[in-house]
């Protein structure tokens, strides 16, 4: 079979690292810089494959004219055809000594937004369309993608099946957050019932539809047939939040394992987020180095108590080479509550009174503080869990479990899930959820029930993570969040 044109084509990556040497290639990017004199130019340009420029070497005595470069400018794009030879400069390995060059879009240099310069990321936000040409957000999506294919390959490798849950939804969420209702009534004359509320039975799917805002009730039920299963894709909530760590859409991971009890669960979490970890530190090493020493320059000149806990690639190996720390809930709070900031009420919410839901502020003393090395709670009051948790034998806690992380706080919530039909209806009785909207849930539990866990990861917060990058706007290729839905 013949192989594309386009694979065929040599990126920026490959002709940085070729051994081949002075043979003609061509480069086809982007121009991230230009520089010179009256004899010689030299062109920086960029495909996206690698954070590293390759330079094309243009000389004006012999090959060209001022005149054949003058588009050549910063964000046109271009093709220059040359020969791949040994760099004589300082920074790179290799030139290419170019013979032609061809313009394929000018960008005008003074319109073009993103200038060889520094950038806020404010600035980059507002020119979101662009800011992939930068070193940052390219360093940041290849990431993206690495990690995106970390994932797949880490349960695929393990024999989990990959299952697409629903994102349009007849049920709630119950309780995971609010939702984006989905409707094709008028909205200037929709169809009421008697008592003036509107009629969502002459709604397209006959009931009141939502965007999700989960996949795990749906994942669990094709674990009971398939055992070990993932969801990997979009979820959606309305909260009206415009902080740095909310989106309106973002995407999750969500395993569902039959025959998994909580220490199954706990197994299964520190194994992948360590496994994960390693792969992009090995894949994007470049990229994490850049990364790192963004962060190390942004954060010159700050206060202590304002700079990240540790180096990024410091902070990658902490998570990944370290034994994840394992307590219950009631042990976390009596460290918590005996702890020098507690006592000295530096703490913004004290640690008084067993119940309490822990804080960022607490989860991150956990590992940063006492432990230093992540921290997997368990054991959780049941009242500040979700219905679906499995009811320990003190009756007063679950079978969950929090894996937290240095600078982040929470990054895995799961647990085991609650297999026993009476104690969960008793439990969905408890919450106010109506039986009715969930019957297909509670039959996995009267036909052929078994023990089952599972947990959600938010993949923008393992981003953050990884990048280093602190505002979850920054690690989405299109962010959606209030009064911004661009493109």
């Amino acid at each position: 079979m013949r192989a594309s044109k386009a694979l065929e084509m040599e990126s920026v990556k490959q002709l940085l690292t070729s051994r081949k040497l002075d043979r003609e290639v061509t480069v086809r990017g982007w121009v991230r810089t230009k520089r010179g004199n009256a004899y010689v130019n030299f062109v920086a340009v960029n495909d996206g494959s690698t954070i590293n420029n390759i330079q094309c070497v243009f000389n004006l005595e012999a090959a060209f004219k001022e005149s054949d470069l003058k588009h050549v400018t910063t964000g046109a794009c271009v093709s220059v055809v040359g020969q791949l030879v040994a760099s004589e400069g300082k920074g790179q390995s290799v030139d290419v000594k170019a013979t032609s060059v061809e313009i394929h879009g000018a960008a005008d240099p003074d319109k073009f937004p993103i200038q060889p310069k520094k950038h806020s990321l404010d600035f980059l936000r507002e020119n979101a369309h662009l800011r992939m040409r930068t070193n940052t957000f390219s360093a940041v999506f290849r990431v993206r993608h690495a990690l995106t294919f970390a994932i797949h390959k880490y349960f695929n490798d393990r024999g989990f099946f990959n299952i697409h849950t629903p994102i349009l939804t007849g049920t709630d969420g119950e309780g995971a957050g609010e939702m984006f209702r989905v409707t094709m009534l008028d909205p200037k004359n929709p169809p009421l019932t008697e008592d003036g509320s509107i009629d969502y039975s002459e709604d397209f799917f006959g009931k009141v539809t939502n965007l999700c805002v989960t996949g795990q009730l749906e994942a669990e039920l094709a674990a009971m047939a398939l055992s070990k299963v993932y969801t990997f894709g979009p979820t959606f909530r309305a909260e009206n939040s415009n902080t740095s760590r909310h989106l309106a859409e973002f995407w999750m991971i969500e395993p569902e394992v039959a025959f998994c009890d909580i220490v199954g669960n706990m197994d299964l979490a520190e194994d992948f987020l360590k496994e994960v970890i390693n792969y992009v530190m090995e894949t994007c090493a470049d990229d994490l180095q850049f990364l790192s020493e963004r962060i190390t320059q942004e954060e010159k000149g700050l206060p202590q108590d304002q700079r990240q806990p540790m180096e990024l690639i410091e902070k990658l190996k902490f998570a990944s080479e370290n034994d994840f720390a394992r307590i219950t809930y009631t042990e976390a709070f009596d460290i918590l509550r005996n702890s020098k900031p507690n006592k000295k009420k530096k703490f913004q919410y004290p640690v008084e009174e067993w119940g309490v839901d822990l804080q960022s502020e607490h989860e991150r003393f956990l590992v940063e503080k006492h432990f230093k090395k992540p921290v997997i709670i368990t054991g959780y009051p049941a009242t500040i869990k979700a219905f679906y948790m499995k009811l320990n034998e003190d009756g007063k806690t679950v079978a969950a479990m929090d894996i937290l992380f240095p600078g982040i706080g929470e990054i895995v919530g799961g647990s085991q899930r609650e297999e026993r039909y009476d104690v969960l209806l008793q439990k969905i009785k408890e919450f106010n959820i109506p039986e009715e909207s969930v019957w297909w849930y509670l039959d996995t539990r009267k036909f052929g029930t078994v023990e089952h866990s599972g947990f959600g990861l938010g993949f923008e917060r393992l981003m953050m993570f990884i990048t280093g990058m602190t505002n979850v706007r920054d690690v989405i290729p299109f962010p959606r969040t209030p009064k911004n839905c661009e493109f």
